[in-house]
């Protein structure tokens, strides 16, 4: 799929197909991830893989989105140095990537980040910055059934006009 028509086209998808992803797709997404830029080339992130993502669902904000998903990952980032910025590249880099092979994905508040922290088993230098769901979306979503014009045209943002200045 063209980059750009990924980036249009991508939703969050909160219902999945009871349908598991196969193990090379599971790698392929986590390496999205892993070769995702830095800052300083710092790499101050670890994915831990929720083998049963009920378990954690009670620690996010919308818990549903856990429970069906066929990969859960919880981005586990350096305590204490600033990262968001970091996550956000590693989180959507894993996402496009997913979508790229018609995979659907949510990135999930966390709610409760002490509790997530010691069910996950996390070392007190890490702390739980986002955790994403992956999985088939339950409905069917064609990303090149529209050009990249239509998809943009159909997603509920503010306008282009109210979003972009020039200075």
């Amino acid at each position: 799929m063209d980059a750009y028509l990924a980036v249009v086209s991508k939703r969050e998808v909160r219902s999945y197909a009871d349908r598991p992803l196969p193990d090379e797709l599971v790698r392929q997404i986590l390496e999205a991830g892993r070769v995702t830029g830095s800052s300083q080339n710092r790499q101050p992130w670890r994915f831990v893989v929720v083998e049963d993502p009920a378990r954690v669902a009670d620690t996010v904000f919308v818990p549903e989105n856990l429970r069906g998903a066929a990969l859960c990952v919880a981005l586990a980032m350096d305590a204490g140095k600033p990262s968001g910025f970091d996550a956000g590249r590693v989180a959507q880099n894993m996402m496009l990537a997913a979508w790229n092979e018609g995979v659907g994905s949510c990135p999930n508040g966390v709610a409760d980040a002490e509790r997530l922290h010691d069910l996950l088993g996390l070392p007190d230098s890490e702390r739980v910055s986002i955790v994403l769901t992956f999985g088939y979306p339950a409905r069917a979503v064609d990303p090149e059934s529209r050009a990249a014009p239509e998809w943009i045209e159909r997603a509920d943002r503010r306008p282009f006009d109210e979003v972009v200045a020039r200075a």
